[in-house]
């Protein structure tokens, strides 16, 4: 078995043998899982080559989490309404059809605004005010509040054009002063200069993931950018230092598995109960028309852990990392894995929840 370094609590023995199973899964896997109960650490693990526990890894839609926090954050203010129309945050938004579409039809992904005809090059792709002004001058894909589909690299812009119409602030600044630096959450959008070295490179799949890449014209190429002449796979895409740089709020931060799990610990505690179970309620379930699977938003985050309406709210990433915060059982996890992954990228993620899930329900007897 892979060398496991780290601890566990005792009574979470059997979390450290799951997570050396999932390292010896295949050949050269590296990841780092944290996980509290309570409000005390009951594991913190990592293994394989090149990763310690304090090493930083893109974690590419994870990072949507901290835009979805900062909304939760405003609502729960009354600096932002879910019941109004964006246009009255942004007015420009209301172009090409978008006028009456809601902040929450935003947050919960059926505002149709999944991207633009030319798609954005990687270079663009760092830019969340460029993204956010193209998509805004844009039609949307679908009669906004019809449907729902997967906003999966321009939720962030979105959202962040919010907060900062909202506040003043960009959506770093927003989580910077309000989340990262006053509670030490190592979950960054562009990490500073002296975190950089601890940094590592996503690594690519062993095999092509299975299927055919998404058409060009397909809600899923159009909301992923495939059909941009510049298009990069997400693994090359999550390391290009101009987008790492970037902070990208839909894809682009950059975490340890402790810093996931702190910053879901700390979204428990800023968010009053009546917050935590508004962002947790489903308010878009089934099938998503860009993903062309089933799925579960809440306010922005996903809430299917381990079903619609349980009370948890977090976020994975197709690079099969995840946080996400439990507060009926007390717990938040965070899961970084290095290689992207070449079959369900869920799957280990979800293993380790039910392992921690399992110890933590053992020992309340």
């Amino acid at each position: 078995m892979p060398r496991v370094g780290g601890t566990v609590a005792p009574g979470y023995e059997p979390v450290r043998d799951a997570f050396a199973a999932v390292l010896a899964s295949e050949p050269g896997h590296a990841a780092q899982l944290a996980a509290s109960v309570d409000g005390s650490p009951v594991v913190d693990l990592w293994g394989g080559p090149g990763l310690d526990g304090d090493s930083l890894l893109g974690v590419l839609s994870v990072t949507k989490g901290v835009a979805f926090l900062a909304a939760a954050l405003l609502i729960q203010s009354g600096e932002l309404d879910p019941g109004r129309e964006v246009r009255s945050y942004w007015p420009q938004f209301a172009a090409e059809g978008k006028a009456g579409v809601t902040v929450g039809e935003l947050l919960t992904h059926r505002a149709g605004a999944i991207g633009t005809r030319e798609g954005f090059s990687p270079a663009e792709l760092a830019d969340d005010a460029l993204i956010a002004g193209r998509v805004a001058a844009h039609a949307p894909y679908w009669r906004p509040g019809s449907a729902f589909g997967y906003h999966s690299l321009v939720i962030g812009a979105l959202t962040g054009e919010l907060v900062r119409r909202t506040t003043g602030l960009t959506l770093k600044e927003f989580h910077d002063r309000r989340v990262r630096v006053p509670f030490g959450v190592d979950l960054h959008l562009g990490p500073p200069a002296r975190d950089v070295r601890r940094v590592v490179d996503v690594l690519p799949p062993l095999a092509p993931p299975p299927g055919p890449p998404p058409a060009a014209d397909s809600l899923l190429g159009i909301a992923s950018s495939a059909h941009h002449p510049a298009f990069l796979p997400p693994h090359l895409l999550v390391n290009d230092p101009v987008f790492r740089a970037g902070g990208q709020a839909s894809a682009g931060g950059v975490a340890s598995a402790r810093g996931l799990a702190r910053f879901y610990a700390v979204a428990n505690a800023l968010l009053t109960p009546a917050t935590r179970r508004a962002v947790a309620r489903p308010h878009a379930v089934g099938h998503d028309l860009v993903l062309g699977t089933a799925r579960a938003y809440g306010l922005g985050f996903l809430v299917a852990w381990p079903s619609p309406g349980g009370g948890a709210f977090g976020h994975d990433g197709a690079g099969g990392s995840v946080g996400l915060a439990d507060p009926r059982h007390g717990l938040v996890f965070g899961y970084t894995r290095r290689r992207f992954p070449s079959r369900d990228a869920a799957a280990d993620g979800v293993r380790l929840l039910r392992a921690v899930r399992g110890c933590a329900r053992a020992r309340r007897g």
